[in-house]
Formats: structure tokens, C-alpha cells, sequence
């Protein structure tokens, strides 16, 4: 049997790896839901500090699977999977990338932009597909694109349907970096040991804070701010810092839950 979806950990960096290469990765209803559990269960594990989302043979995601015949089922309950795939995805409390090569279609390009950097080769290729195929975004790409590229640009990449390069995307800013097929996991490997090596639990305040600030007024970032910093605060990371700075070594950060000891002087 043919595994949809492989899932690799290492150092805290988990990988998940599309794998329908002969459809270029396209997501049929066993791969959406194969997608689901593999993100619920690295949300749900605190070893992990990075992930990685791409496709083998070539691809990223030529969105969804169309070559199959439509079932029964409503649309309705059909949409209720890549909704839950979209949430998880972008509620995930550690840092994302998609490693783009090839083709990010539709739904596939909408996965991509849910992470928080895009990687991508040269020779990758872009499209919000669905007019072309009587449909309308989805994946949340209604609520990504305007705040990537401003409403105008959204328009056009959704209503003409275009196909654009790593370069042109890279200007619009819906990539990151666009680097060299054979240096690119290289790359993406020296980025999430980074990430990786970061202080959790601030890594995680700083991904909400961000996520959540551009629906929020100032007043209401400003709150979420304090309340975040609180949070970090407690945690041994903070101290772990100072110690590392004093000390002229890097730090080495766990994301532990500290309570500092109440002294003699403290009221």
C-alpha cells in the first residue's frame, strides 16, 4: 500500500512529506485526512520545535484531486476536512515552512502560504487555480492573500487565475527565499536547526502575536503583548538568557516552566 503521507522527526524538526508523486501530489480525500492527523499529532507533541511541509518527485501540491469522480457526500461535510487542515495548520505553537518545489496549485499554494516562510526553488510555480476550474478559494486563501499582497494583487491572482514564478512570487511577497534546486535542502535544514534552537514558548507568543495584530487595534496588541510577556517570563528561558549573555556562550533554550522562589523581601 502506497503511505500518502510520510512523517519524519529528527531534533526536533518534524517533516511532512506529500506523497503522490504520479499526481503530483494532489490531495484526494485519503491524503486530506491522512494531513489532518499527522498535524494534530505534532501540535500535540512538545518535542517537536519546527515543521516542514512539502511533496515528493519534484512537487508541492497540485491542489485537489479532480481526476476522481465527486461522491455523494455534501460539499458542506467535504469542506469540513480542509477547513480543519487549514486550522491546524496555522495554529500550530512552533514555526512553519513550506519547501516549494515545482508546482503549489490552488489548495496546495493556500497550504504553503499557511506557513509562516515559504522556501522555494526556481523552478517553482504558483496559481490560485480555482476559476479556472468554476470554483472559488479555499484553504483560507481569501483571508491570506489580501494581507499578503494588498487586495488589489489578490484579485488578480484570484479572478485571472495566473501562473507565476518563484521570482514573481517572491515580489508580491508570498515567498520567503527562492533558492538553487540543489542547495535547498541544505537550506531549509540550516533554517529549522535555527528555529529549532529557539526559545519555545517565546517562539510561540511571538507566531500568535503576529498572526492575531492585524485584526487588532493597538491598544489590543499592546494587552496581548504584556500578557505574552508574562507568560515568558516563567519560563527558565528568559534567565537562561541572561546567564548565556553574561557568559559569552549561546544559550540553550528548553521552554521549562519556572516559578522564581519568593524571598524575605518580597512583598
Amino acid at each position: 500500500m502506497t503511505v500518502l503521507l510520510t512523517d519524519d522527526a529528527s531534533d526536533g524538526v518534524r517533516t511532512l512529506t506529500l506523497n503522490r508523486p504520479d499526481r503530483r501530489n494532489a490531495l484526494d480525500a485519503e491524503l486530506w485526512e491522512a494531513l489532518a492527523a499527522a498535524l494534530r499529532a505534532a501540535g500535540a507533541d512538545r518535542s517537536v520545535r519546527a515543521l516542514v511541509l512539502t511533496g515528493a518527485g519534484g512537487a508541492f501540491c497540485s491542489g485537489a484531486d479532480i481526476s476522481r469522480p465527486v461522491t455523494d457526500r455534501h460539499p458542506l461535510h467535504r469542506m469540513r476536512t480542509l477547513t480543519e487542515v487549514t486550522l491546524l495548520l496555522h495554529e500550530l505553537p512552533f514555526p512553519t515552512i513550506a519547501k516549494v518545489t515545482g508546482v503549489a496549485v490552488g489548495a496546495g499554494w493556500n497550504l504553503a502560504l499557511g506557513c509562516d516562510l515559504v522556501v522555494a526553488t526556481p523552478e517553482a510555480r504558483f496559481s490560485q487555480i480555482f476559476a479556472r476550474r468554476g470554483l472559488s478559494l479555499d484553504c483560507g486563501g481569501s483571508w491570506l492573500l489580501p494581507r499578503l499582497v494588498g487586495l488589489q494583487q489578490a484579485k488578480r491572482l484570484a479572478l485571472l487565475a495566473e501562473t507565476i514564478d518563484a521570482e514573481q512570487a517572491r515580489a508580491l511577497n508570498l515567498v520567503t527565499w527562492v533558492v538553487a534546486a540543489d542547495e535547498v535542502d541544505a537550506f531549509v535544514d540550516g533554517l529549522t536547526a535555527r528555529l529549532a534552537s529557539g526559545a519555545p514558548v517565546a517562539l510561540a507568543q511571538t507566531k500568535a502575536l503576529l498572526d492575531e495584530g492585524a485584526d487588532r487595534t493597538l491598544r489590543d496588541a499592546l494587552a496581548n503583548e504584556a500578557r505574552a510577556q508574562a507568560v515568558n517570563f516563567a519560563t527558565a528561558d528568559v534567565w537562561e538568557a541572561y546567564a548565556a549573555f553574561a557568559g559569552g556562550r549561546e544559550p540553550l533554550f528548553t521552554g521549562r516552566w519556572v516559578v522564581p522562589r519568593r524571598t524575605e523581601n518580597d512583598t
